[in-house]
C-alpha cells in the first residue's frame, strides 16, 4: 500500500503465496469447478471409468466420485475442500458422491457471475440459506413413502444406486446380494433400529470363477484351514465353542530360571506343561463341541488331544471375524476355558465345511438358522474388478440401509433437481433486493444434474431441457431423464426413485460448500521459515543433541 506518495510499506511477505480479495474467491471457484469437470463425466448409467495410476504402480480403475477424488492429489486448498464433500457424502449415504461434487461446482460457477455483478458474498450466502430451506421443502412435497418390506421396491431403489456403476450387466445379482445383506444385519435393539454394515456384513473378495458365483452366505466365510490335518473338515449341525484365550502353556510374566538336580525334574517340568493343557482340553470337552474356534494360538499337543477327539480346530482367527461367527451361530466369546457354560455354545449353525477356492483354503460356517452376520463372498476375474464391485456394492448396501432408517423416496434420473429449479424459479419472484439473483442462480445451478445426463448418454442438451422444464412447470414433477437414451420420460412408470436421505444430503453438502467457499477472502499460505519464526523455535539443522 503506498502512503501519499512515499515508498510503499509492505506489511505481510509478498511471495506469490497470497491472494485475497476478489481474486481468491475467483481462484477458489476455479478451482471447484476444475474439481468438478473431472468427475463430471462420471454421472448417470453412461459414465465413462477413470483409471488412476497410484504411486505404487497399481491401478484403480472406476467411476465412483469418491473413490477417484481420494486417489487424486491437489494443492489447492478450495478444491481439498471439494473433495472432502464426496467423502462426507461417501460416510453419510453411500450414495451421491458424484452429484455432490457436480452441484458444488455448478452453485460456484453462478456463485462467479454474481461476484461479477459487485453483489457482497455475504448477501449472496443469505440468498442461498433461503434456497436450501426451499429446496429442502420441495423435496418433502414430492416424496413417497416406500415399504421396507417390499422386496420389488426395496430392489428398484438398490437398482438406482448400482445402475450408474460398472456392475450394472449383474444389477438384478447385485441389488438382491445387497438387500440380502442388510435384512440379515438389521436388527431391532430394545425399539432402536441398527443395521451395522461395517461391522457385521463382510466382503470377501476371491479372484477366480464368474462374477455369478457372487453370493450372500447365510453366515461367515474365513481365510482359513482345519490346524491338524486329521481333524474333520465337514461338520453337520456342530457345537461351536469360540475363545479368547490360547490353548498352550501359560508362560511365566517374567523370565523364570529353574534349577534342577535330577533328569526326573526336568520331564516332570514337561510333564505339568503337558497336564496343564490337558486340563484346558477336558475342560472344553466337557462341552462336547465339534469345533473350537480362537483367536489365539493352540499348542501342537493341544491340536492332538483335539483332533483325538474328532474336534476340529481353528486358531489365530481376526477379532472382527470371531464376532461374526458369535453373531451367525448365537455364541458368545469366552475369554477363559474355566468360564465356559453351555449357553456360551454356538448350535444355530448347520454346517461347517472346508472347500479349496483357488491355491487357498477357506472355511464356511453356513446355513446358520437366525444369522445376525453375513459374508458376502465375490467372486470375478481379477482383483480390479473385484475391487470396483465390492465399493458399487457397499454404496448399494448404503443406499438400503438407509432407507430403512428414512422410508422415503423421490423420483431419480434428475427429476428431484429440476423439480426443485422449477420451484425456486417460482418461489424467486417473491424474493425482492438483491437477493433475488442469487436465489435463481441456485435455481439454475440445480439443472446441472439433468443437463449432465443428458450429455453424457449424448443427447441434445438445450432441447431436452426445454422439454423437461415444460413438463415440470406443468407441475408433473416425477418427469426426468432416461439416462440411457438422454430422452425425457416419467419416472412413475420408468421406476427410478431414489432414497431421499440421499438427495437431501446431496443438497445441504453442495449448499453448504459453496456458502463456505465464497466467506473466504483471503489465501495465505504460511512459507516453512515464518512458522518457525512464529513459534520463536531455530531451525530443525540447529537442535542440540540429547
Amino acid at each position: 500500500m503506498s502512503l501519499g506518495g512515499q515508498t510503499p510499506v509492505f506489511v505481510m511477505n509478498t511471495a506469490p503465496e497470497r491472494q485475497s480479495g476478489r481474486k481468491a474467491q475467483i481462484s477458489n471457484i476455479t478451482a471447484a469447478k476444475t474439481v468438478a469437470d473431472v468427475i463430471r463425466t462420471c454421472l448417470g448409467p453412461k459414465s465413462m471409468l477413470k483409471m488412476i495410476l497410484d504411486p505404487m504402480g497399481g491401478i484403480l480403475l472406476t467411476n465412483d466420485g469418491n473413490a477417484i477424488l481420494r486417489e487424486i492429489d491437489v494443492a489447492h486448498p478450495a478444491a481439498k475442500n471439494m473433495i472432502e464433500l464426496s467423502r462426507t457424502q461417501d460416510e453419510e449415504c453411500g450414495d451421491g458422491t458424484t452429484s455432490v461434487i457436480v452441484l458444488a461446482g455448478e452453485i460456484l460457477a453462478q456463485s462467479l457471475i454474481q461476484i461479477e455483478r459487485d453483489i457482497h458474498p455475504v448477501v449472496i450466502i443469505s440468498a442461498y440459506n433461503k434456497a436450501l430451506q426451499a429446496a429442502l421443502e420441495i423435496v418433502s412435497r414430492i416424496s413417497v413413502p416406500i415399504d421396507t418390506n417390499d422386496d420389488a421396491q426395496m430392489l428398484a431403489l438398490i437398482k438406482t444406486s448400482i445402475g450408474t456403476k460398472f456392475v450394472i450387466r449383474w444389477s438384478d445379482l447385485m441389488c438382491k446380494l445387497a438387500l440380502d445383506a442388510v435384512r440379515i444385519v438389521a436388527a431391532d435393539d430394545a425399539g432402536v433400529r441398527t443395521v451395522d454394515i461395517k461391522r457385521y456384513a463382510r466382503v470377501e473378495k476371491v479372484p477366480g470363477g464368474e462374477i455369478e458365483d457372487s453370493r450372500v452366505l447365510s453366515g461367515v466365510m474365513l481365510n482359513k484351514d482345519v490346524t491338524h490335518p486329521q481333524m474333520r473338515r465337514r461338520i453337520h449341525n456342530p457345537r461351536i465353542v469360540l475363545l479368547d484365550c490360547p490353548l498352550e502353556y501359560k508362560k511365566g510374566e517374567s523370565q523364570t530360571n529353574i534349577e534342577i538336580s535330577k533328569e526326573t525334574d526336568y520331564a516332570r517340568i514337561n510333564q505339568i506343561e503337558e497336564e496343564q493343557i490337558k486340563a484346558l482340553v477336558d475342560r472344553i470337552m466337557e462341552f462336547k463341541p465339534d469345533l473350537v474356534i480362537t483367536e489365539k494360538g493352540v499348542s501342537d499337543y493341544a491340536q492332538y488331544f483335539l483332533a483325538k477327539a474328532g474336534i476340529s480346530a481353528l486358531r489365530r482367527v481376526r477379532k472382527s471375524d470371531n464376532n461374526r461367527i458369535a453373531r451367525a451361530v448365537g455364541g458368545t466369546i469366552v475369554n477363559r476355558v474355566e468360564d465356559l457354560r453351555e449357553s456360551d455354545i454356538g448350535t444355530q449353525c448347520g454346517l461347517f465345511n472346508i472347500e479349496k477356492i483357488g491355491d487357498e483354503y477357506f472355511t464356511f460356517l453356513t446355513e446358520c438358522t437366525t444369522p445376525k452376520a453375513c459374508t458376502i463372498l465375490l467372486r470375478g476375474p481379477s482383483k480390479d474388478i473385484l475391487n470396483e464391485i465390492d465399493r458399487n456394492l457397499a454404496d448399494a448396501m448404503s443406499v438400503a440401509r438407509n432407507v430403512v432408517f428414512n422410508p422415503t423416496l423421490v423420483p431419480g434420473g434428475g427429476a428431484t433437481e429440476m423439480a426443485v429449479s422449477v420451484g425456486l424459479h417460482a418461489r424467486a419472484r417473491s424474493v425482492t433486493g438483491t437477493e433475488a439473483g442469487p436465489f435463481r442462480a441456485v435455481a439454475d445451478a440445480m439443472e446441472v444434474i439433468p443437463r449432465t445426463l443428458v450429455q453424457n448418454s449424448g443427447g441434445n442438451a438445450i432441447r431436452v431441457l426445454t422439454e423437461l422444464r415444460a413438463k415440470h412447470a406443468n407441475g408433473e414433477h416425477s418427469w426426468g431423464i432416461n439416462g440411457d437414451t438422454g430422452k425425457i420420460v416419467d419416472m412413475k412408470t420408468y421406476g427410478l426413485y431414489e432414497s431421499a436421505s440421499v438427495k437431501i444430503q446431496t443438497f445441504k453438502t453442495a449448499i453448504e460448500a459453496a456458502r463456505v467457499l465464497l466467506r473466504v477472502d483471503d489465501v495465505v499460505q504460511a512459507t516453512r521459515k515464518e512458522r518457525q519464526q512464529e513459534q520463536g523455535g531455530a531451525p530443525p539443522e540447529a537442535e542440540p543433541m540429547e
